[in-house]
């Protein structure tokens, strides 16, 4: 039996929600990656007890919370953490941020596998760098699905260059939906390292990962996969507490730390508040059996859309999910635009999508939107069939 309640219905209006209250009332929310589920017992428990003391002034990391973070990647993934590797920040973007502040010069060049997660350009474009496509290559994967390969050969060419400095990749990929394999993590690693390139792996959503695939992180690889790269993580997906602000970068070479940690004092995002300290202890000591029942819900939710694209939208393939809660569509059966058809949704269906246009400008963005189903069944269906009114118009 499960031991927690993911179909039930919380009503997050008026709460000052990004993902409810920037949408008008009746409209149902199926974009922002923010998921509609109330956090792990354990989480809120700690936050409870905290609440009451009372008192919520400048907070200390402490021992503990080193602990925790090392012990769940040594559990979960068999990756060995040292201590000192590991620098908190107050989230993944910002660490974005600094880390290419810190290892890159205005001019630089930074790779990134289109289409993704659209801070990554805002990342580069911040830091005067230049963002430099590695598109990815869609491949067929039948039954009306369709994943993503690497293309190593334009990942040659692009790392050759001598402006080329940093490779931003995004395991498990948001909005792909793949998991990368050990093979293809290797393979990226030996073209990057042969060409002076560091990798910067946002592994943001690495617990959020469908049964039959293996999350890998990038630097447990390889010893020269480690020294070669910077890492960022937070429990901020997987446990649904993102506006707490808490993330990690860990990196375990000592003269990098330095430039990062340099970054984040100029940058001014050296300090986390306490309740993102608490929270993180909570979910890595006591959260394990909810996340394992939240990746069980999220991949039936994942099989009844697969369905019902199979059974009424033919035409729109959609991506074969390895990680994430977020679907990549294929609307180019549709003859329109992503632009125009989330437009449409939003303003006569109800509901509200990403356009893919805000992960690549190409055709692979704009020819594409991204559903997020980290929602109760019964509100995904609802909104699924708001969708199905729409399309039938093309």
């Amino acid at each position: 039996m499960p031991q927690f309640d993911f179909d039930l219905m919380i009503n997050r209006r008026a709460t000052n929600c990004v993902k409810w209250d920037e949408c008008a009332e009746g409209v149902i929310p199926m974009w922002v990656a923010d998921m509609d589920f109330q956090v792990a017992p354990a989480i809120t428990e700690a936050l409870s007890k905290r609440v009451e003391h009372g008192v919520f002034g400048y907070t200390k990391v402490p021992d503990s919370y080193y602990e925790a973070t090392v012990n769940w990647f040594q559990r979960r993934h068999n990756w060995t953490i040292a201590r000192d590797w590991i620098q908190y920040i107050p989230g993944v973007v910002p660490a974005l941020s600094v880390i290419v502040k810190a290892l890159t010069q205005p001019g630089d060049e930074v790779i990134i596998q289109t289409p993704v997660y659209n801070c990554f350009f805002s990342s580069i474009r911040n830091n005067g760098c230049k963002a430099v496509l590695n598109p990815l290559k869609t491949v067929e994967a039948g039954q009306g699905l369709f994943s993503y390969e690497m293309d190593f050969d334009d990942l040659e060419r692009k790392a050759a260059s001598a402006k080329a400095k940093l490779l931003i990749l995004c395991n498990p990929h948001n909005p792909a939906g793949r998991v990368w394999t050990r093979e293809e993590l290797s393979r990226l690693n030996e073209i990057c390292m042969r060409n002076s390139v560091r990798v910067l792996a946002d592994e943001i959503h690495c617990e959020l990962v469908m049964s039959g695939y293996k999350f890998t992180p990038f630097a447990s690889i390889s010893e020269e996969c480690q020294l070669n790269s910077i890492t960022c993580n937070s429990p901020s997906k997987s446990f649904n507490i993102a506006g707490l602000q808490i993330s990690n970068i860990i990196c375990s070479d000592f003269p990098t730390r330095e430039k990062i940690n340099q970054a984040i004092n100029i940058n001014e995002v050296c300090d986390v508040n306490p309740f993102g300290v608490i929270a993180l202890q909570a979910a890595y000591n006591e959260g394990e059996p909810w996340l394992i029942e939240l990746c069980s819900y999220l991949e039936d939710n994942y099989k009844a859309l697969r369905q019902f694209f199979a059974e009424k939208l033919p035409q729109i393939p959609i991506t074969r999910l390895e990680g994430t809660y977020l679907v990549w569509a294929d609307i180019r059966g549709l003859h329109t635009d992503s632009d125009t058809l989330a437009a449409l949704l939003l303003e006569e269906g109800k509901v509200m999508v990403n356009a893919g246009t805000m992960y690549d400008t190409t055709p692979a963005g704009r020819d594409f939107i991204r559903l997020n189903i980290a929602c109760p069944k019964a509100l995904m269906m609802e909104g699924l069939n708001r969708i199905l009114e729409i399309c039938r118009r093309f």
